[in-house]
């Protein structure tokens, strides 16, 4: 009865911890070489409550620019949309926003926003958000264009019809960088991007 109650005291304390965030080394060889030339020397590590490695990332130098969009309700109008933004690599299986689980491996992430067609009410209050796609079958530097090709490339990721996603906003104050509690589930890393700060939501399912 004893060491039941230290159990579930323990899963109670693990439950309530905090996600930390540390330098990581050089970005994965697994990228294309285009792309790993583009990454900045070092990335983040993100720890567990328990201190495990929950993922590692790396982004890139400096974001691509582009016209600002007239797209509604999106934070980072100055990236073209399809542009490669960093990388992620998941120790053990990850999740996406969605919940769906991500195998262990090595993942691009590229920027992008969901469109509105009301299956995403509810989300978050922006549309921005970073596409996951296996390094293996993501070769190119290039922005990709055409919203219906990148979907169908995150999809090799999540193994669903559905894309692999990740939530994110750029910050427009209150910067801190490292891994910041948002609401009651939600834990986000806020990092830099070339000139840009953002905050990529990692911990946390949207209902």
């Amino acid at each position: 009865m004893v060491k039941k109650l230290g159990f579930l005291l323990s899963a109670c304390l693990l439950s309530y911890g905090q996600y930390k965030a540390e330098p990581a080394g050089a970005p994965p060889s697994e990228l294309a070489a285009p792309i790993l030339a583009e990454m900045q020397p070092a990335g983040h590590k993100v720890l567990s409550p328990d201190g495990k490695v929950w993922c590692e990332l790396w982004f890139v130098k400096q974001p691509p620019k582009g016209p600002n969009t007239a797209e509604s309700d999106v934070t980072w109008k100055t990236t073209p949309p399809g542009s490669v933004i960093g990388a992620i690599r998941w120790p053990e299986n990850g999740y996406d926003r969605r919940g769906q689980p991500i195998k262990p491996g090595v993942y691009t992430l590229r920027f992008s926003m969901f469109p509105i067609n009301g299956d995403h009410q509810g989300v978050a209050p922006q549309r921005d958000f970073l596409v996951m796609t296996p390094a293996a079958i993501d070769q190119k530097l290039d922005a990709v264009k055409v919203f219906d090709d990148l979907m169908n490339m995150t999809k090799k990721a999540s193994g669903t019809p559905h894309p692999a996603v990740l939530s994110m906003y750029l910050v427009e104050s209150e910067f801190k960088p490292g891994m910041q509690q948002q609401g009651e589930h939600d834990w986000a890393l806020m990092a830099t991007v070339g000139d840009a700060k953002i905050a990529l939501t990692l911990i946390g399912k949207a209902e």
